[in-house]
């Protein structure tokens, strides 16, 4: 049994305690879904998939969604759960079952709303995008997502952290010609022709944008080198993968644009790998105004990319909050800081209700 009346600190270990690696979430699914309508009332409950949704219908003026991933990545010899005076040890203790137990036990214990709720509890984040339970829902319930702000409970140190970076990836390519390294001069080294690339890499100068009050600053950098043939060969070819995390207020189209000017001029090829936007933070929209009144004005810029994302895209304001530390995430020793877990139920109890701590 899972009991989202009582100490969300057990709720966490209990749920950490019930393996879900991605894929294979559907015992914790099934579990959270009989105790949500065992032990909530006034909520319409839905599954989809190893999804379990659940909403009010108050007629209150605005809505306030929760979202948070089931799954994790596969466990380390990190389970069953451990715990020291400070820490809660054990596979997905900060990714993310902290703020999963967080928003089970607020959609239990809360009576008086400020906000009509809506809990989406979604599988398969953890891996490729393709399989993401969130899109599948976006899919096949739209209307499920509606919200005047959402907020997704990934682990941010207990901060409010305000939509995301957007970021993509692309491969510059040199040509050269081939020649035997003893008479290099017979071919064109296509490493060497790579120089010039890394040199404007090195002299970027990335932009801080101010969005909101949320300082985003960008980053331009080469993640990957490729090239070489045999110790004895001049290379014909050689690449090099560049990864450019850009503030929210440009599209993914105007990110590739930019990247392009980066490296006008040079001899090079540029191919655009994968790209995904960023998140507007949204935080002047009334609804997200009073969360950041409740946090006593504690939010920052999300530095990554999440699936505040998808709701951006929707016209959602999101943020990220949740009481892991990021840091600590995917680790052999993943924990959570226990107070952090206490921290987040008193902050979103105050704005959820209206009566902030």
């Amino acid at each position: 049994m899972l009991d989202l009346h009582g100490d969300p600190i057990e709720l966490t270990a209990a749920l950490v305690d019930i393996p879900s690696v991605s894929r294979d979430e559907a015992h914790l699914a099934d579990l959270v879904e009989a105790e949500l309508r065992e032990q909530t009332a006034g909520f319409e409950i839905v599954r989809n998939g190893d999804a379990v949704l659940a909403r009010t219908h108050r007629g209150l003026p605005s809505r306030v969604l929760l979202a948070g991933h089931l799954d994790t990545v596969p466990i380390a010899d990190n389970l069953p759960s451990h715990r020291d005076r400070e820490y809660l040890y054990g596979c997905g203790t900060t990714d993310m079952k902290s703020g999963v137990a967080v928003f089970l036990h607020l959609a239990a214990t809360l009576k008086d709303l400020a906000h009509d709720l809506t809990l989406v509890l979604y599988d398969c984040e953890e891996i490729e995008a393709a399989a993401n339970g969130l899109g599948r829902i976006e899919r096949e319930l739209p209307d499920w997502l509606a919200a005047d702000v959402a907020i997704l409970g990934e682990p941010t140190g207990g901060y409010i952290e305000a939509g995301c970076q957007g970021t993509l990836r692309v491969v510059v390519t040199a040509a050269g010609t081939r020649a035997h390294s003893a008479r290099h001069w017979m071919g064109d080294n296509a490493i060497h022709k790579l120089a010039p690339v890394l040199a404007r890499l090195a002299d970027y100068q990335p932009r801080d944008v101010d969005i909101d009050g949320c300082v985003y600053r960008e980053g331009l950098a080469a993640v990957r080198i490729d090239g070489g043939v045999a110790g004895n060969v001049i290379p014909d070819a050689a690449s090099v993968t560049v990864n450019f995390r850009f503030a929210p207020d440009r599209s993914p189209e105007q990110a590739f644009a930019h990247v392009r000017e980066v490296f006008d001029g040079l001899d090079v090829t540029i191919e655009l790998t994968d790209s995904a936007a960023g998140a507007l933070p949204g935080l002047s929209r009334p609804a997200a105004a009073a969360l950041v009144a409740a946090a006593g004005g504690a939010v920052r810029a999300k530095y990554g990319w999440t699936d505040v994302s998808r709701f951006s895209a929707l016209g959602i304001p999101a943020v990220n909050f949740g009481p892991g530390d990021p840091n600590l995430a995917h680790r052999r020793d993943e924990r959570v800081q226990m107070s952090l877990i206490t921290d987040a139920v008193t902050l979103l109890r105050g704005y959820l209700t209206g009566h902030p701590a």
